[in-house]
């Protein structure tokens, strides 16, 4: 069998569905890179640390990070729970600041002279500046998260919102017209679909930028959370400990991404069936025959 014939055998069987044994294939196919990826990074890391004898405080073993994660799990569990909640509420204020302000921004012309530089001039500011500003306006308490979350999160969100509204085909625009659809029939029947894989693509972005923003949110005001014991394990020199938060800050960041992600294919699974006949068509016409 040739190539482009393997290729056509793999992409049939994925159209007709490969029961239970083709669906554990195509998620071990998904899985195993990246954590091939990771056990090499480890091993070479831990390899690196054993051969060059380097200072623990500057650069620990996994071995010893893996060791300080679990001997602070109890205390790591509960800031995790913290930090979570302010992702949670400042991720869901980004949302609808961004999905709100695309929408009035792309509603009329003024609209968008008025507030799409502003939207541009909010992500000059830098973050660690305005964050004192918001703990002094609102005090030490959850609010002045929820807005640096939200400040850093929004942009994506309603940028890629703008360029999905814009991006429906001006021939079904016209159709509509024609059929005497209203502004908001036209907008709930061809733009907002048009939009919504636009929408998740901000809001996945988004979702990685979240714990950036808690971090920086934890670190101005805050006496729990990831970030807050980060300010601390640095000041007490603890870098196995350091490392370990920073190892869970990382698997929130990914769970947010792969929770929207998954948000996604259940919400638009014509879309990714299309993505994936387009990527199929193009293995066949690069692969050649022999």
């Amino acid at each position: 069998m040739t190539q482009a014939e393997t290729l056509l055998s793999r992409w049939s069987r994925r159209r007709v569905g490969a029961g239970r044994a083709g669906r554990l294939r195509i998620w071990i196919e998904r899985l195993v890179p990246p954590f091939v990826v990771a056990a090499v990074i480890i091993g070479g890391w831990q390899a690196y640390v054993a051969l060059t004898n380097i200072n623990e405080i500057l650069l620990p073993p996994p071995s010893r990070v893996a060791s300080a994660f679990w001997s602070d799990k109890s205390v790591l569990a509960s800031d995790a729970w913290v930090t979570i909640r302010e992702i949670g509420y400042g991720y869901l204020l980004a949302v609808v600041l961004g999905v709100g302000l695309a929408i009035v921004i792309h509603s009329s012309r003024i609209a968008e002279r008025a507030f799409y530089p502003w939207l541009v001039v909010s992500q000059m500011v830098p973050i660690p500046a305005v964050a004192p500003i918001f703990v002094l306006w609102t005090g030490f308490d959850i609010r002045p998260k929820l807005l640096v979350i939200a400040l850093v999160c929004f942009f994506p969100i309603a940028v890629n919102t703008i360029d999905g509204l814009r991006a429906v085909e001006p021939e079904l625009l016209n159709l509509l017209r024609t059929l005497g659809a209203s502004r908001f029939q036209r907008f709930r029947m061809a733009r907002a679909p048009a939009a919504l894989p636009f929408v998740f693509s901000g809001l996945k972005v988004a979702a990685a930028f979240s714990v950036l923003g808690a971090v920086f949110g934890e670190w101005v005001g805050a006496n729990a959370g990831l970030g807050y014991e980060i300010l601390i394990l640095n000041n007490q020199s603890a870098t196995a400990d350091m490392f370990a938060v920073i190892a869970l800050l990382s698997v929130v960041g990914i769970a947010m991404f792969a929770l929207v992600a998954t948000a996604e294919r259940l919400a638009l699974p014509w879309y990714h069936e299309a993505r994936q006949d387009r990527r199929d068509d193009n293995l066949l016409t690069v692969v050649p025959t022999q």
